[in-house]
This record gives C-alpha cells, structure tokens and sequence, in this order.
C-alpha cells in the first residue's frame, strides 16, 4: 500500500490550501484515516480524524477553520485549510489504517508529507 499526499505550498496568513492523499496498492477496506503534522523541534501531533461512518474530530486549535473529509471510492482523505496562521506551518502527514484482505489485520501506512508554509 502506498500514499501520496499533496497540496502543500507557501500560503499568506489568512489564506486556504487543500491537502490529498490518496491510497493504492492492495486495499480490501480503509479504517480511520489522520492527518498530523509536525513543526520544527516539534513533535508530530494529530490534527485530525475521519471515521468510516464519516464521524470527525479535530485538534483544539484547528477547530472551525479546518475541514478533513474522505472518498472511499477513490481511497482519498483530504484535508481543507482555511484561515490559516503562521503557526500552522508544518510537515502534514496522512495516516490510514488498512485491512489488504478480508479478515487480514489492519496496518497503519503514512504518507510522504507535504510542506506547509504559512508567511505572516
């Protein structure tokens, strides 16, 4: 199973980006799908999260102006930035759990990670 996230640039204070990540390879079935993030001399933190129900929860200080969403049919989780701050720059890393066969364990595949650059 492989992940490509993209979407990630420089954005002004204030600004939106969409981030994608899309899952391939030998997938039965996609549980919780994440993004986290990382800032420099900081340690990955989980931003936000999306059920297979669709049920979502988010990190304190992204609640409001971040939007994580899924296509099952195209094994993609997005995530929809908007308003963003000077503090939300980051690596941003998609994470899946994914069952490869019925009744196969489910394994926990990230993402490459893309930059996030938010110029204040």
């Amino acid at each position: 199973v492989q992940l490509q996230a993209s979407g990630g640039g420089l954005v002004q204070a204030g600004g939106s980006l969409r981030l994608s990540c899309v899952a391939s390879g030998r997938i039965f079935s996609i549980n919780a799908m994440n993004w986290y993030r990382q800032a420099p001399g900081k340690q990955r933190e989980l931003v936000a999260t999306i059920t297979t129900g669709g049920s979502t929860n988010y990190a304190d200080d992204v609640k409001g102006r971040f939007t994580i969403s899924r296509d099952n049919a195209k094994n993609t989780v997005y995530l929809q930035m908007n308003s963003l701050k000077s503090e939300d720059t980051a690596v941003y890393y998609c994470q899946l759990g994914v069952k490869s066969y019925p009744g196969g364990p489910v394994n926990s595949h990230w993402g490459q990670g893309t930059q996030v650059t938010v110029s204040s």
